[in-house]
């Protein structure tokens, strides 16, 4: 058992870096050629310190966000599920059906389905020219 050894060229040395001149290939140690940042202690860029770091922490504002206040949208379907024949749809009465989070900037019904069952009655909603074209077809009124 003391004899035995691995076949010739089965197990590989690794490469030995920065061991002098004679070491055959890696004489730099992975550091590129001469200069400062080849040197011990080199590569000392300066240090941002105080509120510096932190601006060029933050990502840059890029794009355009629009101060136009929007109305709360809600899908025709969804309207006519939830409301039937007989009631008046209204911001208020979308707000109570848990339809919109909130009416103070308006509420705008859009989309459109073909075929509408019920003949809605829109009021004080803001509505695309489909959804009013396929309100009217039903039978049913914007106000």
């Amino acid at each position: 058992m003391s004899n035995l050894k691995p076949k010739a060229g089965a197990r590989n040395k690794p490469k030995r870096l920065g061991r002098g001149n004679s070491s055959g290939k890696g004489t730099t140690a992975g550091r590129g050629t001469k200069g400062q940042a080849a040197r011990t202690g080199g590569r000392n860029r300066r240090q941002l310190r105080g509120f510096r770091q932190v601006m060029l922490a933050t990502p840059k504002l890029r794009g355009f966000k629009s101060f136009k206040i929007k109305p709360e949208t809600v899908q025709l379907a969804t309207v006519a599920k939830a409301f039937g024949a007989s009631e008046v749809v209204t911001p208020e009465a979308l707000a109570k059906k848990g339809l919109v989070s909130k009416t103070r900037y308006g509420v705008k019904i859009i989309g459109s389905t073909k075929k509408l069952q019920s003949k809605l009655v829109i009021s004080g909603c803001a509505v695309t020219d489909s959804v009013r074209a396929a309100v009217e077809g039903a039978g049913g009124e914007v106000r």
